[in-house]
């Protein structure tokens, strides 16, 4: 609304349509209850294809005309994309689709199921609820409780020191080499791909904490959204610690009704790269986004033709023998796997992307080994290069004593002098460290 006043039209047209399609597919029987639903999907997507991809679409189809000599009146659309709009289309169409299959109630106070559509924290930027997950909570009553408060608290200070310290430092630096390809070679793109890795991370885990912790704080629990993703063994565990409300949106309302894998073989693999593709599609409407979802479909595919040679290969190679290096391997190769996708998920286009993948060549990069340290702390300051370092090291630190420790709460059991410390210190780290440039955080674009 602070851009467009009349895009909140968007919302209370969402709410009422689904509110409406809930409560006449609980009283409707037989194909009725089909057709409502039908209805609720159309109003939902024709929403987001309007705002979010009739200008790709209509975009490649001028492209064609013109290739062929064909006239092609249709111009682009002069809209603003509204903030948040595939998130909360997803959590409100989640309700119809539960009410269908009768997993969940019809609501039927509308202020509750408008609160459902509209929760403030992750409105823009989820986690992406379900309805048998948020809407039992809208009707209960909360009351003070000082432990759920300062626990909220306490991960909403993470997730600013994660988003304003972190990432936002390390956007500074991804942000002069993506937005300028051909003034940058070789090992420093290694670099600025790594970087935009954790900044990626780090940016929307960042606001995952921040609305979980400001939930929390009132009384309500939120669904996790990332699961230390970065120390993953396999592209298959890495999507289910990485935005797990939208990793598990799309298995229950796209891939399981696909079929999954309860298929032939043949069909398993292309409901597996439907997904996705679609999944790079709802990131964006660009072709560099389906590129990074059909790597991401691909490497799901390679995981699976070579699981049989990997475990050959592991034991030809005595790996199992050492259960820390094989695991560490393991990370390595997922992570190297999916900082390469990222670099078509940052591109501004797909000639830029194509550039920065000849950049990592063993040619490109030997030929700018030398002098790449004195380049790149001439141009990024090295000061700002260690503050970088720090704060990933800190932040690997931090989720390697979580994963050794399953998770065990790492201030809370401490004595109260030395909490409270740690709490300051976070929230001076915070006002010295961050970079105050007022970056928004990168899923509002979605």
């Amino acid at each position: 609304m602070a851009f467009m006043p009349v895009y909140i039209l968007i919302l209370f047209y969402t709410i009422l349509v689904d509110y409406t399609a809930g409560w006449q597919i609980e009283r409707s029987h037989g194909g009725r209850r089909w057709w409502f639903l039908v209805l609720s999907i159309i109003a939902n997507l024709g929403v987001l294809i309007v705002f979010k991809y009739f200008n790709f679409f209509n975009a490649n189809l001028t492209s064609l005309a013109s290739f062929l000599h064909w006239n092609y009146p249709i111009q682009n659309l002069a809209i603003l994309l509204p903030l948040g709009l595939s998130f909360h289309t997803f959590q409100s169409l989640s309700y119809t689709i539960e009410v269908y299959r009768g997993r969940q109630k019809a609501e039927r106070h509308l202020g509750i199921f408008a609160l459902y559509v509209m929760f403030y924290p992750q409105l823009v930027a989820g986690p992406i609820e379900r309805p048998m997950h948020l809407l039992p909570q809208l009707h209960h009553h909360y009351t003070f409780d000082y432990q759920r408060v300062t626990d909220g608290l306490r991960r909403m200070v993470w997730g600013f020191f994660k988003k304003i310290v972190i990432a936002d430092r390390l956007a500074v630096i991804v942000n002069m080499v993506y937005n300028e390809p051909s003034e940058f070679s070789g090992l420093t793109w290694v670099l600025a791909t790594y970087f935009f890795a954790f900044q990626i991370y780090c940016d929307f885990s960042g606001y995952s904490d921040i609305a979980i912790g400001a939930a929390h704080v009132m009384g309500y629990n939120l669904s996790q959204n990332f699961h230390r993703p970065y120390f993953a063994r396999s592209i298959s565990e890495f999507w289910q610690r990485w935005h797990i409300s939208l990793s598990t949106w799309f298995r229950d309302y796209l891939y399981i009704p696909l079929g999954g894998n309860r298929v032939a073989q043949w069909r398993w693999y292309y409901n597996l790269m439907i997904v996705f593709l679609v999944s790079g599609l709802w990131h964006g409407a660009n072709w560099t986004f389906i590129v990074w979802g059909a790597l991401h479909g691909f490497y799901m595919l390679g995981e699976i033709w070579t699981s049989r040679l990997r475990a050959r290969l592991a034991a030809q190679l005595r790996l199992d023998q050492y259960p820390w290096l094989y695991k560490s391997l393991q990370i390595l190769l997922t992570f190297h796997l999916v900082a390469f996708a990222w670099i078509f998920f940052r591109a501004n286009s797909m000639a830029d992307a194509l550039y920065i993948v000849k950049q990592f060549t063993v040619p490109a990069m030997l030929q700018s080994l030398p002098g790449f340290a004195y380049q790149v702390t001439k141009t990024f300051g090295e000061l700002e290069l260690a503050y970088c370092f720090i704060f990933i090291l800190l932040l690997l630190g931090i989720e390697g004593w979580q994963s050794i420790n399953q998770d065990r709460p790492l201030i809370q059991p401490k004595p109260i002098w030395l909490r409270w410390a740690l709490y300051y210190a976070a929230i001076f780290s915070i006002m010295i460290f961050g970079a105050h440039n007022s970056s928004q955080f990168i899923y509002f674009q979605f």
